[in-house]
Parts: structure tokens; sequence; C-alpha cells
């Protein structure tokens, strides 16, 4: 009765999980170039070893792990917003690198902008890495674009290159806060000629698909623990009426 307990338990943290995810997914609809994340699980059976000369003889255990939360790299809409240093990126596989207090990361967030020392950085704060380094600006300078092969330009001429880097398995990629992202394995370059300068890419979370997704792991859950619950009052009454018995 405790392995059924243990594997009721494992199903209710498979779908707490997949409630956060789903949950994270609703709260970034409008975030930039966001990307959706899946809850996969996977069958992990034990005991290995068995007693076959038991009757009855064991069974092999059925629990439920979290396998892994793969990327949805479906590009989202592509918004028009006329402003020269918004740049979506078309290319699935294609990810802006940029630099924070913890080192490089990567990002699909291409709303960029200067700060108050002369550098291109994203909405959220973080320096927009080119090819070179960071891209700094000197302050009176005016004029800036951005090429559709990703090359920066002024008033004075070329002064950069936006540095795009691609990954051998973009779908594993580690979620790093502040819609960042984060990779054991060093990344590639990535070609620029999927560039729309002008726009913005748009979270690509489906609200209604994922809305039904809570709904329907929010029921599965309170069904989970109704089980648990009945389960362990069975137990209870069971080590009641034994305590009786042999009382």
């Amino acid at each position: 009765m405790n392995n059924t307990l243990l594997i009721g338990l494992s199903h209710q943290l498979a779908l707490e999980r997949a409630m956060e995810v789903a949950a994270n997914n609703v709260a970034n609809v409008t975030t930039t170039g966001f990307k959706s994340r899946s809850a996969e699980f996977r069958e992990y059976l034990m005991p290995g070893a068995r007693v076959e000369a038991a009757r009855p003889s064991d069974r092999r255990l059925s629990y439920v792990v979290d396998a892994a939360t793969p990327l949805d790299l479906s590009v989202g809409q592509i918004e028009r917003t006329g402003s020269p240093l918004d740049v979506a990126l078309r290319d699935e596989n294609a990810f802006f690198a940029v630099q924070t207090s913890g080192g490089e990361r990567y990002t699909r967030n291409g709303a960029f902008q200067l700060n108050a020392a002369g550098d291109l950085v994203t909405s959220d704060g973080y320096t927009v890495l080119g090819t070179a380094g960071p891209i700094r600006f000197a302050k009176n300078t005016r004029e800036i674009s951005i090429g559709t092969d990703g090359t920066i330009s002024t008033e004075q001429g070329p002064s950069g290159k936006l540095r795009l880097v691609q990954f051998a398995d973009p779908e594993r990629l580690v979620s790093a806060g502040g819609n960042l992202y984060q990779s054991s394995t060093p990344p590639r370059g990535a070609p620029a000629s999927r560039l729309e300068v002008g726009s913005l890419e748009r979270s690509n979370v489906n609200p209604f698909t994922e809305l039904r997704q809570v709904s329907e792991v929010a029921g599965a859950y309170q069904t989970a623990a109704a089980r648990i619950t009945a389960l362990h009052d069975l137990m209870r009454t069971a080590i009641s009426r034994l305590a009786d018995t042999t009382a």
C-alpha cells in the first residue's frame, strides 16, 4: 500500500511540474521573443531485483519522472514597429548574444535601445554583443541603423555587427531568467540573412492552448490528491482495526 502512495505522489509531482510550465507560458504571453516550453515525462520501473518464488511474485512498480521541458522554437508573430533599433529573427535556431553579470547569455528579445553610457542594450538592460564585443556609441551619435545582415551603421559609417549564434540542440537550452538562455556547449555563428529590422518577434505562446492545459492539469491534480487521501484513510482504518484485533 505504501508503494501505491509513492506512485500517486510521483504522479502529483509530475502534474505539479506540468502546471509550473504551463503557468510560466501563460505569464509570458506578451514577452518579446519568448519561447514556450512543454513538460515531458517518462516511466520509471522498479524494483530491478525480483523474487519469483514469492506468491504472488514481485511486480515492477511504475513511477512518473520528469524527463525534460524542451523549448518550442517555432517563430512567434512578427510585428512591425518602425523603430530602427528593433530586430526580429525569422530563423528558429538563431539567438542574440548578450552580456550579463553572470556571463554571456542568449535571447530572442530584439527590442534594443541605448542606455545612458551609449551601450546598445535589450529592453531588459542586458548589453548586446557584436562580433567584436559590446556595441557602444559616442554620446552625440545620431542616425543609428541596423542592416538586414546585422551590420550597424551611424552617420559616421559602420560601427559593428550583431553577433548571432545557433546551437546543435537548441530545444535543450536552459532558461537563465529574464528571457535569457544558457548552454553547456559553446554556440556557433548563425547567418544573418533572415533579420527583419524595424520589427519584433512576439511570444509564440498560444494562450488558449495553455489555459486549457492549466485547467486539465488542475483537474487531474485534484483527482490524484483525492485518490491519495482515500488510500491514506484506508490505511489508517486498517491499522486501527488491526490494533483493535491484537489488543
